[in-house]
């Protein structure tokens, strides 16, 4: 008898079962490779009834999938909203899907994850520091009071609502009060003088103090509100920073999304494939296996061997989740220049696979991502055109040089012509722009080469 998790549980064992075959004419050898596999078989087998209740749950969560799809992943998402890696594949999974993801927002969001449209709307609670008391205060005051319209109004309608000083700047960096007329960075810039504000002009009701303010109309005491610096907004990089410190994971967009393509055609495995299955118990890389995974270097441990030589211990960060890296000295050596926090880098390597722990990988060759080739297409409708514009394209070529190839394409005549590593270019924003202003955004293209070209 085996069963799931009951290994131990099983009647018999090799010194009964095998002499058993061999005296049924299996041999030895074959006699243990089965009990072997019947071991190995009892990790994850289910009684009959045990995965006949599997299968109609596996039936009934496709079918509200297939139907339900924005409802059933914001209820997935809500099912582990504790855990930013379980949100962040989820994520990934609705946006290939066609669900788009809406950050949180503190006049629309609830506690968990719900549906607005086709569209799903981040759970406040999701947001570290907000917890169930704050997430209850903000709801019932925007039921019963309306809308927040600005800073000014949050604070002074939540000031001594379980609200402080942290929870604002959470709900800032997080994105929630991007509806109430104002920036990030402005917002940031000016938070806690307005708390405070809110927070001395409820003392003096409380005491019984007055002040000028209680003497105006609502429109002039509007205009004595502390009035929003002009600074702009964070760049893109910084806001989605603020979102992974508060929330655990990129709402807004990711770092490597631009590059997302080239991450898709060079890889072999995901950050998630390292860890264990819930199921299961184990990962989906095998300890020894070769892998080539890809992301962006988040952190850079150095540690020193007996022989005093360098070694490093890296976390890598891809759309999914983060992995650990180890870089044994010859490879470090090697891969230093690369080895930068924010660095986006392929990492060629071997899985070393722990029990009941996340795998590693160890390092084996590294690559830029702006290294990886790529080949830059320009089209022609015919040849006359061709002719005609040459020497102008090659100017602008001569004045983007790199390694990225060129190839034009003549529709009419469907001719293509690949042009020598001597005339290869350094794809840019720059080059792009000139290009597809010239010749249109539908005649340029660029198309990336997978890492089997680099090396």
């Amino acid at each position: 008898v085996m069963e799931k998790e009951r290994e131990s549980f099983v009647y018999g064992n090799p010194e009964d079962e095998v002499p058993g075959c061999v005296n049924n004419g299996i041999s030895e050898k074959i006699a243990n490779k089965i009990y072997d596999e019947m071991i190995d078989f009892a990790k994850y087998a289910f009684n009959k009834s045990h995965a006949a209740a599997y299968a109609v749950v596996s039936y009934q969560t496709a079918w509200l999938k297939y139907y339900y799809p924005v409802e059933f992943m914001a209820a997935l998402m809500t099912s582990c909203i504790d855990n930013p890696g379980k949100v962040a594949e989820y994520i990934l999974n609705s946006r290939q899907m066609g669900i788009s993801i809406l950050p949180p927002d503190v006049n629309q969001s609830e506690g968990i994850f719900t549906v607005e449209g086709k569209s799903i709307r981040y759970g406040m609670s999701a947001i570290k520091g907000i917890g169930k008391p704050v997430m209850e205060a903000v709801t019932r005051e925007r039921e019963e009071n309306g809308p927040f319209v600005s800073l000014q109004d949050f604070a002074g309608r939540m000031t001594g609502k379980e609200i402080n000083k942290k929870t604002v700047e959470n709900f800032i960096k997080s994105g929630a009060f991007d509806s109430l007329g104002a920036t990030r960075k402005q917002m940031m810039q000016i938070y806690i003088s307005v708390l405070d504000a809110a927070a001395q002009e409820r003392k003096n009701s409380l005491t019984g103090q007055m002040s000028l303010f209680d003497f105006v109309d609502a429109e002039t005491k509007h205009s004595y509100e502390i009035p929003l610096p002009n600074v702009g907004e964070y760049g893109k990089e910084e806001k989605l920073a603020f979102e992974k410190e508060v929330l655990g994971i990129y709402i807004s967009g990711h770092p490597l999304e631009e590059q997302e393509e080239c991450w898709r055609k060079n890889i072999t495995a995901v950050t998630t494939d390292f860890l264990p299955d819930e199921e299961t118990g184990f990962p989906k890389v095998v300890d020894g296996a070769k892998v080539i995974v890809g992301g962006m270097i988040t952190d850079k441990k150095i540690k020193y061997t007996k022989n005093n030589k360098t070694m490093a211990f890296l976390t890598l960060e891809d759309l999914l989740g983060t992995l650990e890296i180890v870089v044994f000295p010859r490879d470090y050596e090697r891969n230093a220049a690369l080895m930068q926090e924010d660095a986006k880098v392929f990492i060629q390597g071997r899985v070393s696979a722990e029990d009941d722990k996340a795998s590693k990988l160890i390092c084996e060759k590294m690559y830029a991502f702006e290294d990886m080739p790529r080949e830059l297409w320009i089209q022609f409708p015919d040849k006359a055109a061709y002719e005609q514009e040459v020497t102008e394209l090659y100017r602008i070529l001569a004045a983007s040089d790199g390694s990225d190839q060129v190839v034009l394409y003549i529709r009419a005549q469907k001719a293509m012509k690949r042009l020598p590593p001597s005339r290869g270019v350094k794809i840019g924003e720059e080059l792009l722009g000139i290009l597809n202003e010239k010749y249109g955004s539908e005649n340029v293209k660029v198309v990336e080469k997978s890492i089997e070209k680099r090396r």
